[in-house]
């Protein structure tokens, strides 16, 4: 049921914005299981001087992150649902006095860590681009962090996007590297998203375009607003 009302609700996005509100009078909640516990949360990844990985057309990913971010603010807010963007624009939340670019990423961190924790999180999702050395490899995968729910939401997103985007992606949802700072020292549910590989010449094209963007925020959004919530035999590891 979870699964149908997820590409129910992509499909009504996709279909246009008087369809969408029609439709979510009719059947859509305002806030799923898994945002009732505090603030959404949306991290554009990187930013500033922090480019992150580049694409094989030399398009940055903090810039992909950042419109991707926007656009499923925009899909959420037809069903009231209002997250907090950690960024609005490509810039780095770096401390003032930060001088190397070590110093900014390392301070950047911990002012994200501290705003989700201000901002009281329920759900925090962290939007990524991948990237590898051979560039056969594409499809979006989700990751999760060591959080009580973080891991039934990451295998719902994971879902969510092989249903809606791409049937053949067999890639499964996986525990958040230690090395990934944010998602190891948060205290919510949180969920990282690498949307596709800029590495991929079809994949990065799509990533760079806006109707696929959209149509990414519009399924991200569905599994966002379906998602389970924590229970007792979640541990989210």
């Amino acid at each position: 049921m979870k699964k149908m009302l997820c590409a129910a609700l992509a499909a009504a996005v996709l279909a246009g914005g008087g369809a969408l509100l029609a439709w979510r009078g009719a059947a859509a909640p305002a806030m799923g299981p898994a945002l009732r516990g505090g603030a959404l949360i949306i991290d554009a990844g990187h930013g500033g001087e922090d480019g992150g990985a580049v694409s094989i057309t030399g398009a940055l990913e903090s810039q992909i992150n950042l419109d991707v971010a926007l656009k499923l603010e925009d899909v959420l807010a037809f069903y009231g649902v209002a997250p907090e963007l950690l960024r609005r624009e490509d810039l780095s939340l770096h401390d003032v006095g930060s001088e190397t670019l070590r110093e900014k990423k390392v301070s950047d961190l911990h002012n994200r860590e501290r705003m989700i924790r201000e901002l009281g999180c329920g759900l925090l999702v962290s939007i990524h681009q991948n990237s590898y050395p051979d560039g056969r490899y594409r499809g979006a995968q989700v990751f999760y962090a060591p959080t009580e729910g973080s891991k039934a939401v990451a295998e719902h997103v994971q879902a969510a996007l092989a249903a809606g985007l791409d049937p053949d992606n067999g890639r499964k949802a996986k525990p958040i590297p230690d090395s990934v700072y944010l998602l190891n020292h948060v205290d919510c549910a949180a969920i990282l998203v690498e949307c596709g590989f800029l590495t991929n010449p079809e994949e990065e094209a799509l990533l760079r375009s806006d109707g696929y963007q959209r149509r990414l925020a519009a399924v991200l959004a569905g599994a966002i607003l379906t998602a389970p919530g924590p229970t007792n035999e979640d541990t989210g590891v």
